[in-house]
């Protein structure tokens, strides 16, 4: 196929030979299968910010770091070379979490480089050598939705243990190989020491799972892994080999609604309010 325009400077560059095809769209990236020398990988054209439909980026973004305070001020203010600087980060967000994420043994695909807003990465495939299906399109007998599902939480746990939260796990952002699920998509990777609404998303994450195997295998559905993993971390508890139960005593006194729903609030004006400032 005639290669898109994003991936030119990469063939310039020797980064890739040949574009085969485009694997899929998402609402953050275009995904392309690619020949690199003797071997099949695949490249994630990252979408522009105003295309891309993925919301709630001012919880994603909190605790995340640049190199100089300059850089820090202009992402602040949304000038256009703060918004230059937001876009790298988020986009660095993805290669740094996956090389984090790899040397904890989470199944991720293995980053090779990223280069003109494009990360070039490992194909992950099935035993005959396709492109590894989604998990969503993977038929579940009960046996099968179990495994499988025991298999993540251990993966959700690595992640936490290395400091990451996905922040945006569902079946549509894992694969299965001839070994099981592989983790994807993640420049919405969260620091789970840095951000205020960590908890709250890896029990989302981990309800997600929940719900979808669920489908097939009901006992799983009411469990509460999220909020147990959660606590066990924030205990200093949570190791790789901790074993769950997905049980977790009610509290006695009752939650903060008020105060959670004004947080939601104050994330919405900050977000509206950078929306707007960037479109003036």
């Amino acid at each position: 196929m005639k290669p898109p325009k994003r991936l030119v400077p990469l063939i310039d560059e020797g980064l890739i030979d040949e574009v085969s095809r485009q694997l899929m769209s998402g609402k953050e990236a275009i995904v392309y299968v690619v020949r690199c020398g003797d071997e099949v990988r695949c490249a994630k054209v990252y979408k522009e910010a105003n295309q891309r439909s993925f919301h709630q980026a001012v919880a994603y973004q909190e605790g995340r770091r640049v190199k100089n305070s300059r850089q820090a001020r202009a992402m602040e203010k949304g000038s256009r070379y703060g918004r230059k600087m937001a876009e790298e980060v988020w986009q660095n967000a993805e290669v740094d979490a996956l090389y984090r994420l790899a040397a904890a043994g989470v199944r991720v695909p293995t980053p090779y480089v990223c280069f003109e807003g494009v990360l070039l990465m490992e194909l992950i495939v099935d035993a005959d050598g396709n492109a590894a299906p989604r998990l969503n399109d993977v038929p579940l007998t009960e046996a099968l939705a179990l495994t499988y599902h025991a298999a993540l939480l251990r993966q959700v746990v690595l992640m936490l243990c290395a400091g990451v939260i996905h922040g945006d796990l569902s079946e549509y952002n894992i694969l299965v190989d001839a070994d099981g699920p592989v983790i994807i998509d993640l420049p919405q990777a969260i620091d789970a020491a840095g951000s205020s609404v960590a908890g709250a998303m890896l029990e989302r994450d981990v309800n997600n799972l929940a719900s979808f195997f669920g489908v097939a295998a009901p006992q799983l559905l009411g469990t509460r892994y999220g909020l147990e993993i959660w606590n066990l971390y924030e205990a200093g508890l949570l190791t790789p080999e901790v074993a769950l139960t997905g049980i977790v005593a009610v509290p006695e006194t009752p939650a903060d609604v008020g105060a959670v729903m004004r947080e939601i609030a104050l994330a919405r004006e900050e977000e509206a309010e950078q929306t707007s400032y960037q479109g003036s």
